[in-house]
């Protein structure tokens, strides 16, 4: 039985059930084609078998390069771009208390996180930071010549260097790349730095249960034991079920392409937890480079509720007609707060006393489903039992599935990129790379 629950009972007035029927046969196809990898783009497929066969092995090396990096180590620098840092900050943050004090991170590191964009500003600000702190670096890149982290990790491995010495630093850098070529992989042997692999068969947003999310999730003091067991569970789940017998995944590919088809365009991923914004960095991510291919494609937005109900809430409830919501729900928090009487009852919050903070926020949850829902928002919901390691495996894995079917249904290749490429090009022609000199001539003489 899944960790994972999803509800329409906030969607079914929209759709006909016709066209609902039909869209669960496509997602049956669809998840088929993925399973059998006979579809677009299967030479990337190698993320839907990953959880099941990751041997205990390959976590083992991972700890023990975990356990180096906090030995020596109060920061570890992440440097990585897209799902090359996203992943692992998704569970990172989801899991990490805002306020430090859980006793599982006595052995942790804190991680930074660089390469992700060009701002000179951070860069110089984070190697004044780093100048006098004890740090590692986990470089994360399939070729190392990705333009972001490549210049992040010059000028931090410059800074290492000069702090200890291009002799004393083969433990402070960690390469996770290609396994035999590339800039980076190179460069690794060069130094000796211990590196991980990022298998040939997985594309970058596909890539968190590979050592590209796992060696930062172990050294901020998480199981990534227990992170692969809920995704392993949601691995075997999605590929018994058929879309008939209760395929979660398979369920959320249909309901989305339905609407879509209907005209809701753009999809709002909301939590209520706010853990939980960096999973909807790397969901948006997942599904808008899937997607968004050949004039087609649902838009992924994200929403932090309460919070934006304050700021983005009238657009949702009364603006333009084209929107569908997907809320993520966690049943229970690690922790509650009961709300205590006042005799003077000056804010008018008397009527909340003896109740828990959850139970005012699951409220305001179906207040704003309800609301959401009469001014002609489909809401879709799906929820957790708790949010730790098992399952938050289960989600991510989860999330990755339904967006290999979706992009089936699309009729999109799902797992190449190749509007990517159109800025990198006119980037480098403007920066004066060579071989890009045509490309520098056509870009100014439309300026």
């Amino acid at each position: 039985m899944s960790n994972l629950k999803i509800s329409d009972r906030f969607v079914k007035s929209f759709l006909p059930e016709t066209l609902l029927q039909k869209e669960l046969e496509n997602a049956e196809k669809a998840r088929q084609t993925l399973i059998q990898k006979t579809g677009l783009g299967n030479e990337y497929l190698g993320w839907v078998d990953l959880p099941g066969q990751t041997s205990s092995d390959e976590l083992q090396k991972m700890r023990q390069a975990a356990e180096t990096i906090q030995t020596h180590s109060q920061y570890l620098v992440v440097v990585g771009i897209g799902g090359s840092y996203l992943g692992a900050r998704a569970v990172i943050e989801a899991l990490t208390p805002e306020f430090g004090g859980h006793e599982s991170h006595k052995k942790s590191v804190k991680i930074i996180y660089a390469g992700h964009h060009l701002d000179a500003d951070y860069h110089s600000r984070l190697l004044a930071f780093l100048e006098n702190k004890e740090f590692s670096v986990n470089v994360i890149s399939k070729s190392g010549t990705t333009t972001e982290p490549a210049i992040a990790f010059r000028l931090l491995l410059s800074l290492l260097e000069r702090k200890y010495g291009k002799e004393n630093i083969k433990n402070r850098v960690f390469a996770t790349t290609d396994k035999q070529k590339g800039a980076l992989k190179q460069l690794a042997d060069e130094y000796g730095f211990p590196s991980f692999v990022i298998p040939d068969d997985v594309g970058g947003r596909y890539s968190v249960f590979t050592a590209v999310g796992l060696l930062p999730i172990a050294a901020s003091g998480f199981s990534i034991n227990k992170l692969i067991d809920g995704a392993k569970q949601m691995e075997a789940e999605l590929k018994s079920k058929s879309t008939s017998e209760g395929n979660v995944a398979a369920f959320y590919a249909a309901i989305r392409n339905a609407l879509y088809t209907s005209g809701k365009k753009i999809e709002i991923l909301v939590s209520y937890t706010p853990a939980l914004s960096f999973v909807s960095e790397w969901w948006k991510q997942l599904f808008g480079e899937s997607e968004g291919k050949t004039g087609k494609g649902i838009f992924p937005a994200s929403v932090q509720f309460t919070t934006d109900l304050h700021s983005m809430g009238q657009y949702i409830q009364d603006g333009e007609r084209v929107i569908m919501e997907t809320t993520i729900k966690v049943e229970s928090p690690k922790q509650d707060v009961y709300l205590t009487e006042k005799s003077d009852d000056r804010d008018g919050l008397n009527y909340l006393a003896g109740k828990k903070l959850s139970d005012v926020n699951g409220s305001a949850m179906l207040g704003t489903l309800i609301a959401h829902k009469d001014g002609g928002v489909p809401c879709l919901e799906i929820s957790i039992p708790v949010l730790n390691e098992e399952t938050i495996g289960g989600l991510l894995y989860f999330f990755e599935f339904a967006c290999g079917i979706s992009g089936y249904m699309l009729g999109v290749n799902p797992f190449d990129q190749p509007g990517v490429e159109d800025y990198k090009n006119n980037m480098f022609a403007l920066l004066g790379k060579k071989g890009y000199e045509k490309r520098k001539e056509e870009i100014l003489s439309h300026l």
